[in-house]
């Protein structure tokens, strides 16, 4: 199991200097691997990605969300295809930086919509991802849907419902991604998404419900990390937090940061990770009661 946190942490530029600056960010506070956000995928050199985190010893993933010009989902032909043409660029990326997964809201735009999606919304969307699998197989790449809220996207907004999209694109290379900012928005406990999951879930986020230190807010922690160890679960465990002290300002509009909860990337993440494999530890230690 690898312990990493979200890039948007530390920095909200992603060229040399910021990912030099991310990296060294998650080594310090202790992270085994950084989380590097694609939001623009054809302005990122995979190579350079994997010298800077492989100088900072760090394995590497990517998330992105699509917009409403890239929505997988569209019933448009030219938008769904450009947010294929896009995700098969994220996959050239991670590959080139020697990562193993890519997630985030990878089948719909990451927005508020006004109406539920279609069964046409679902199959276009569904298609797209069969072909992505393939491609993401062959780059050694495994692809994982984040589950989110109601307010970012009408596709899937719990463990349940992602379980049963997954069903309709039918590819043994497309998983999901929980996490528990938006868990504790939309599910009735941490414990039961988790375990109902079991092995199609491959990705998990760790955020509090106001995006700020963990521990402060209203996340049932103890109740995720011990299904999380019930099921077995060995990939990825990512801390994702974000202020507007470190992203841009129109980022920080699209991620809604209305308010800042922290200032401080370095203590942030360190607390972060202290917090995560104490958790850890502490539901291993079940085992011997």
């Amino acid at each position: 199991m690898q312990i990493g946190v979200h890039g948007l942490v530390f920095t909200g530029v992603f060229d040399e200097a910021g990912l030099v600056r991310a990296a060294h960010g998650a080594r310090s506070a202790g992270f085994d691997l950084l989380e590097v956000p694609l939001m623009d995928p054809y302005t990122f050199d995979g190579a350079q990605v994997r010298r800077v985190l492989d100088e900072h010893g760090l394995a590497m993933t990517a998330s992105l969300g699509l917009s409403a010009q890239t929505d997988l989902s569209s019933q448009d032909e030219a938008t769904s295809r450009r947010g294929e043409d896009l995700l098969l660029r994220a996959i050239d990326v991670v590959a080139e930086a020697g990562g193993t997964a890519l997630c985030g809201v990878i089948y719909s735009a990451m927005q508020k919509y006004l109406t539920p999606a279609t069964p046409r919304n679902r199959a276009t969307a569904a298609a797209a991802l069969r072909r992505l699998g393939d491609a993401a197989a062959n780059a050694g790449v495994e692809l994982s849907l984040e589950i989110v809220n109601r307010y970012e996207t009408n596709i899937a907004n719990t463990a349940r419902a992602g379980l049963d999209f997954l069903a309709e694109v039918g590819h043994e290379n497309v998983h999901l991604h929980l996490d528990t900012y938006h868990m504790n928005i939309e599910e009735s406990g941490m414990l039961e998404p988790i375990l109902d999951a079991g092995d199609r879930l491959r990705y998990f986020h760790i955020g509090e419900s106001h995006r700020g230190y963990l521990g402060t807010g209203t996340v049932d922690f103890d109740s995720a990390f011990r299904a999380l160890a019930r099921s077995g679960f060995d990939g990825p465990i990512v801390f994702e937090s974000f202020s507007s002290a470190v992203v841009s300002a129109s980022l920080s509009n699209t991620l809604g940061i209305w308010r800042n909860l922290w200032v401080d990337s370095d203590d942030l993440a360190a607390h972060a990770n202290r917090f995560i494999r104490d958790h850890l530890r502490a539901v291993q230690t079940i085992a011997m009661h």
